[in-house]
């Protein structure tokens, strides 16, 4: 049962391209926004779409593989865990970020390089 007490999984299309960053002993690290959408019908019967933007880091191989194979607009679905973070601003502001941390991911499609 430890498997699944931080688990997410989300099938979305990438809000722009994917930022690669190299660290020390050439460990690679991406990040990018992924966009998923949910439909439903209004009161009205029109349907509606909400979009919620994730923002979503992968390291090692898995973030090679996703810098190589997507770009903006590609659909991915992703497994990975939710993680939490937080800095201080240029102004002394703290600021907290909620990222999911890819650590499987699949290409569904996209446009080709």
């Amino acid at each position: 049962m430890n498997s699944i007490r931080n688990q997410v999984q989300l099938i979305g299309h990438l809000g722009k391209n994917p930022e690669l960053k190299t660290f020390e002993n050439d460990k690679h690290m991406v990040k990018f926004s992924l966009a998923t959408n949910e439909n439903y019908k209004d009161q009205n019967g029109e349907k509606q779409t909400i979009t919620q933007w994730h923002n979503v880091i992968a390291w090692g191989k898995t973030a090679e593989h996703i810098y190589n194979m997507t770009q903006k607009g590609s659909e991915v679905a992703i497994q990975g865990k939710l993680t939490y973070r937080q800095y201080k601003d240029d102004n002394g502001t703290e600021k907290y970020i909620t990222e999911v941390v890819a650590q499987e991911f699949f290409k569904i499609s996209g446009k080709e390089s």
